[in-house]
């Protein structure tokens, strides 16, 4: 083994270090990669750029663009006002219409879009069928994940495996070459929710409802501390609502805020103080001479109004500006009037020293403050509404245009007109230029985190290749699964990726094992196509565990599922699948 092999090697296996701990977001890890193998020399920067000039990322984007048309022109929210009628009272059948829409929407565009759009839906929906949002989101995902293996277009990680076979020498993955083997599998997955997953299903409260809000109408208020008050130079805890009626939220002095130092804070004139309350504390505040409901402005005083508080929980999105970024250096108490008042991320909520709380996709914030704060703040796509379904203008009068362009991408591309990543460049153009989606929108619809983990793992495979590492992994598993016969090394090949998938990105996952799984089958004399596929559904199909896929990350928060939630009902499922892909995938794609 050459120095260089090691050095791979051992840079592979910080990679997924780095991802399973999630010490740096997966794209930064991916990235990082690649830049270390340029510093080093073990890739040359032409062989590093030739990356971005890859079909599968490009054609990844305009999907995302085209996805977003279909959510403006309201395709969904039809979909979700179907499921609302039809719903009448019954849980099973809930449960199946949901599956079965979820599904079919998954298989026409990206399926990440598609549970974020049902969640807040299927929460309301839950309510009105007597069970916890718990007993039907985990089936949304799951049936989103079967419906994304049914076309190419499902989701990325099928273009993505599209362009590894391009990449091997293979003829691409066409549109519709994995749907038979595709709704084998959907039909088992489906069989097994009904029959045996939904009674392993959980009864989990969401974050509002544990929290709660109290059974009156609650304001929030704001108080100045005038000078002369006897309450100046006094701690905040001497105040007249420190029996627990009321509720300190801030103290504002300047523009500055204090929400930090509440504990130990000494009061000055001047001092704004942020409470909620109901009605009737109000009034008997206002008879307090010691606190006014007014603030100094210029010469005279303007009132300050006490706005009526709504209490909602929201989650982060995937392309949300808020990711990334800790929560005090949000301000978002001075742009929107809001204060988050708890986080929900991976089985636990976090209330104390949230300020300092770094946001995450699908972290999961309870909200309160006026309602057209939060209605700006969900306008301005920084986060999405879990508590009821999102209201917004849609373009009805496009979705024709937006379900006709998606059906003609798919069918130009079954038939060979053109690329794949072609006609997707197309079919993006035409929904902005017909105005289904707006050109922000749509480039705003873009998750860049997911294009720069696919540049950076790319790079990564690139090192893999030039060293020969990737030969000598292949030599290796050569050795130890080569006399065992061909569907002894398929299993192999569908364990190691669903089980990596559980741990890390399914795309990642996806990269870094088709070329060797490709390389496998050739050493051993076996076509490559079934491997390409067998490593194409396992990496879609990531039950197991919540961090894994998208759509499982999204739903772990929203509907306050814990981590051993996903094993319990997705464990089975995915040994299940592992008997399926054995026998399956060679029926539809011989050795």
């Amino acid at each position: 083994m050459s120095l260089e092999q090691i050095i791979v090697l051992i840079l592979l296996g910080v990679v997924f270090v780095s991802f399973f701990r999630e010490i740096y977001p997966p794209e930064v890890t991916a990235m990082g990669a690649s830049a270390f193998l340029l510093a080093s020399g073990i890739i040359e920067t032409e062989a590093f750029l030739g990356v971005f000039a890859s079909p599968a990322p490009i054609t990844i984007a305009m999907m995302f663009i085209i996805s977003s048309a279909l959510e403006r022109t309201g395709v969904l929210q039809i979909l979700g006002e179907f499921l609302r009628r039809r719903a009448r009272g019954s849980y099973l059948r809930t449960m199946l219409m949901m599956m079965f829409g979820a599904m079919l929407a998954s298989a026409f565009m990206n399926n990440t879009p598609v549970v974020i759009l049902m969640t807040p839906v299927m929460i309301s929906l839950a309510s009105g069928v007597g069970v916890a949002p718990s007993k039907l989101l985990i089936p949304l995902s799951f049936s989103a994940i079967f419906g994304g293996a049914l076309t190419l277009v499902g989701t990325s990680t099928n273009i993505l495996m599209s362009g590894v076979a391009i990449e091997a020498d293979l003829a691409p993955i066409t549109m519709f070459e994995m749907t038979l083997p595709g709704l084998v599998f959907a039909t088992v997955g489906m069989l097994y929710m009904v029959f045996a997953g939904r009674f392993l299903l959980p009864e989990r409260s969401s974050m509002s409802t544990l929290l709660g809000q109290g059974g009156k109408r609650q304001f929030m208020a704001r108080l100045l501390i005038p000078a002369g008050s006897k309450y100046v130079g006094q701690p905040l805890s001497d105040l007249p609502f420190g029996s627990g009626k009321a509720r300190v939220l801030d103290v504002i002095r300047g523009e500055t805020s204090l929400r930090r130092e509440l504990r130990e804070l000494v009061l000055r004139a001047g001092d704004r103080v942020v409470i909620k309350t109901n009605t009737g504390e109000i009034l008997g505040l206002k008879e307090n001479g010691q606190v006014e409901f007014r603030d100094v402005s210029g010469q005279g005083f303007e009132p300050v109004a006490a706005d009526q508080t709504v209490l909602m929980e929201a989650s982060v999105g995937p392309n949300s500006h808020l990711r990334g970024r800790a929560l005090g250096d949000l301000r978002l108490r001075r742009k929107y009037g809001i204060y988050v008042m708890a986080v929900h991320r991976n089985d636990r909520n976090i209330s104390d020293r949230i300020d300092d709380v770094s946001l995450q996709f699908a972290d999961t914030l309870l909200l309160e403050g006026p309602a057209e704060g939060i209605r700006r703040l969900m306008e301005d796509g920084g986060v999405i509404n879990l508590s009821a379904p999102t209201e917004r203008p849609v373009r009805r009068e496009k979705a024709p245009i937006a379900i006709a362009t998606i059906l003609g991408v798919m069918a130009l591309a079954a038939l060979g007109i053109l690329p794949i990543a072609g006609l997707a460049v197309i079919g993006a153009v035409v929904v902005m230029l017909t105005r289904c989606v707006d050109p922000e929108e749509a480039f705003d619809a873009i998750d860049w985190h997911i294009l720069f983990l696919i540049f950076g793992m790319l790079g990564l495979s690139i090192g893999l290749d030039v060293t020969g590492t990737a030969a000598l992994i292949v030599d290796t598993m050569v050795g130890v699964v080569g006399g065992l016969g061909p569907l002894a090394v398929l299993a192999a090949v569908y364990i190691l990726t669903s089980a990596m998938t559980e741990m890390v990105s399914n795309n990642a996952v996806a990269v870094l094992i088709g070329p060797i799984a490709v390389a496998l089958a050739i050493e051993l004399g076996f076509d490559p196509r079934p491997f390409l596929m067998a490593v194409m559904f396992a990496a879609s199909f990531s039950f197991a565990t919540p961090i894994g896929y998208q759509t499982n990350t999204f739903v772990y928060s929203a509907g306050g599922y814990k981590f051993r939630d996903f094993i319990k009902v997705g464990l089975p499922l995915n040994l299940i699948f592992v008997v399926v892909a054995v026998l399956v995938i060679p029926l539809f794609f011989p050795f």
